[in-house]
């Protein structure tokens, strides 16, 4: 499970993306940061397109019935397998709140020392990570302030070549769900009836441990 991802600069995800360029504070991040997240745009007409922008949102999933912003300590990341039930994310799991969340590098720790060090872990030739997320929009009941925030979708790892290094020995491995860029547009404009097509592995040879 993800906790602490490094931001791409706001100059490559706009022209990764192709979004409008933007502000962006630390690129360090941890659950209760703010970050970027892209999702479809807001008001297209046409269903086959999947125009986009760029958002900033809290890393931790904030569903519309939180009382306050907490809850981000234990939704950053959303299994996959029962993201349609769960109360935090079934909302924005069934309304298909796709959005995908760059990263320049994620840390997972690895324990194969005996000790959890942590690893940076890149896309081996050096693109952004393109993470399949949900979205959500949220309003603080107490000072009426409407924030954005987003989680990042994990599938089991247990026999990835790579992602089964990391993590307690006896725990499940888990990777997150990093999308082929091809996909963006696909995974943007999916339905929720097609969202578990996306749950799929990334390659390992795809993958490295970057410093």
């Amino acid at each position: 499970m993800c906790s602490h991802y490094e931001a791409p600069t706001p100059q490559r995800v706009a022209e990764t993306f192709g979004v409008e360029p933007f502000e962006q504070g630390k690129l360090d991040l941890y659950p209760g940061y703010r970050g970027p997240f892209i999702r479809r745009a807001e008001h297209v007409d046409d269903e086959s397109s999947a125009l986009v922008e760029v958002r900033s949102g809290t890393f931790g999933l904030i569903p519309t019935w939180s009382k306050d912003t907490k809850i981000v300590r234990s939704t950053y990341n959303c299994r996959s397998e029962t993201a349609s039930n769960k109360p935090s994310f079934r909302t924005a799991w069934r309304k298909a709140q796709h959005c995908i969340i760059p990263a320049a590098a994620i840390y997972e720790p690895d324990w194969r020392s005996g000790k959890a060090i942590a690893t940076r872990i890149a896309r081996a030739d050096g693109e952004i990570m393109g993470i399949a997320g949900l979205w959500e929009h949220w309003r603080d009941p107490g000072t009426g302030e409407d924030l954005h925030s987003f989680t990042m979708l994990t599938l089991n790892a247990d026999d990835h070549p790579f992602m089964r290094h990391f993590h307690k020995p006896q725990d499940e491995k888990r990777m997150l769900v990093i999308l082929p860029k091809g996909l963006y547009g696909d995974w943007l404009k999916a339905p929720a009836s097609d969202s578990m097509e996306f749950m799929r592995q990334y390659p390992a040879d795809r993958m490295a441990v970057a410093m």
